[in-house]
């Protein structure tokens, strides 16, 4: 059997040749343009392997193209506000979006909109879901990357407001950039700031595994499919390669060069907006405000091809070219409904696309569980035997109660200064 065809997504922030171009990674053959708009930065994502979305870039729509009729814009899917990043589930049943500060969720196959989360205090940069569909994280300018499980968010009575499974909070700066491994709710999440580091976490635990210092701002992040490696978009051009095999690797790092994987990709003459890696991990695809897209040798660090675009490059992907993608007969199998605008409820919006919504948990009694309830009881098992035989009850215990112990000291620090300075403020005359 043919290995699968790979495929190079790229977008830019310009009109005048596409609003998004179809590559082959090897050749670097254009194989399809899809015209109209423009889309902004991470808000580009394939829908089931069937359909190309991208938020118009400062407007409040989705431009929809069915991913075989290149020539045709199918439908402009309606927002309640400007669209600043955009992602679908990999099973093809949900789409996630952030307007402003809180994250908008449909179901595709009905077009409701199930929940909107207003969890963060500034606009969303980035939004991604893991490999399984079971969470999604969501990154802001408010500093805050959120880890949400899909199963409590879709449960959820509408009179309760769903909560982040964990809040990864060590950031100081605007978060630019996140990815998402492999292994669904056992992955490792790195995040990327204007701080000048990037972090990676245990999704599982919402712990911070590792945090690189670097000397300029970190616009774009990826891992390889193995996670030997994590590559760094920078403001200045530079590609930074981290190596996480490094027996010298401790929890947090300054980076520098040496012999042992942690390389620098020079070439782009602007920030990087976007990183990818090929499913063998030879290849990286890097996209720049230079208005070019490079696909760079891993190994020796050097460009094998540059593609050229109109304007700066806002999105930038390897995936696998769906089986479809070049049967211009061939039509999806279920055609995109109406997204709502408005919150669903069991009782509303019901007749407007003349179909039956089953909410999942809001009826349910309680001797019985859900098939999601179940699912997101055994992922937390799995987490705590994983915990369990990697650190040991009692080990993982005393590390909690030290790091408690520690915020309490530095709490009543805060406080003693708070009093003195306020008793000093008091005490001044006038």
């Amino acid at each position: 059997m043919a290995a699968p065809m790979e495929i190079v997504v790229s977008a830019d922030s310009a009109t005048q040749l596409w609003n998004c171009a179809v590559f082959d990674l090897h050749s670097g053959a254009n194989l399809l343009a899809y015209r109209g708009g423009n889309t902004s930065s991470r808000a580009l994502t394939v829908l089931n392997g069937e359909h190309i979305l991208g938020a118009q870039l400062g407007k409040n729509f989705i431009n929809v193209w069915e991913i075989q009729r290149k020539d045709q814009l199918q439908q402009k899917i309606v927002c309640p506000g400007v669209v600043t990043c955009l992602t679908t589930s990999p099973n093809g049943l949900y789409l996630a979006a952030g307007i402003a500060e809180a994250v908008y969720l449909w179901e595709v196959s009905t077009g409701n909109l199930l929940a909107i989360l207003s969890r963060h205090y500034q606009d969303l940069t980035c939004l991604k879901f893991t490999d399984d569909s079971s969470h999604f994280i969501s990154g802001g300018k408010d500093n805050l990357a959120l880890v949400w499980s899909l199963s409590s968010v879709v449960q959820l009575d509408l009179s309760h407001t769903p909560e982040p499974r964990h809040i990864l909070s060590r950031h100081s700066l605007p978060i630019t950039d996140l990815h998402c491994g492999l292994m669904g709710p056992q992955a490792r999440v790195a995040t990327a700031s204007l701080d000048q580091t990037v972090k990676l976490w245990e999704l599982s635990s919402g712990e911070m595994l590792l945090s690189i210092l670097f000397d300029v701002g970190i616009m774009s992040v990826t891992l390889d499919p193995c996670e030997y490696f994590l590559f760094c978009g920078g403001s200045d051009g530079n590609i930074f390669q981290v190596s996480l095999c490094s027996q010298s690797l401790s929890r947090d790092k300054a980076f520098q060069s040496d012999n042992d994987g942690n390389q620098v990709f020079k070439g782009h003459r602007n920030l990087v907006t976007c990183l990818s890696v090929s499913m063998d991990g030879t290849l990286l695809l890097s996209g720049s405000h230079d208005e070019t897209a490079r696909l760079w040798d891993v190994q020796s660090k050097q460009t094998i091809r540059c593609i050229t675009h109109k304007g700066p490059v806002t999105n930038a992907f390897i995936m696998a070219a769906p089986a479809n993608m070049f049967l211009p007969d061939s039509r999806p199998a279920v055609t995109l409904p109406r997204f709502g605008r408005h919150l669903h409820t069991s009782e509303g919006d019901g007749g407007e696309s003349g179909g039956v919504c089953l909410r999942l948990g809001l009826h349910t009694q309680e001797e019985e569980e859900t098939y999601l309830q179940k699912a997101d009881k055994l992922y937390s098992l799995m987490n705590a035997v994983t915990d369990r035989s990697m650190f040991g009850e009692g080990e993982n215990t005393k590390v909690r109660v030290s790091e408690l112990e520690e915020e309490v000291r530095t709490l009543k620090k805060v406080n003693k200064d708070l009093y003195d300075f306020s008793s000093q403020l008091l005490t001044k005359p006038t």
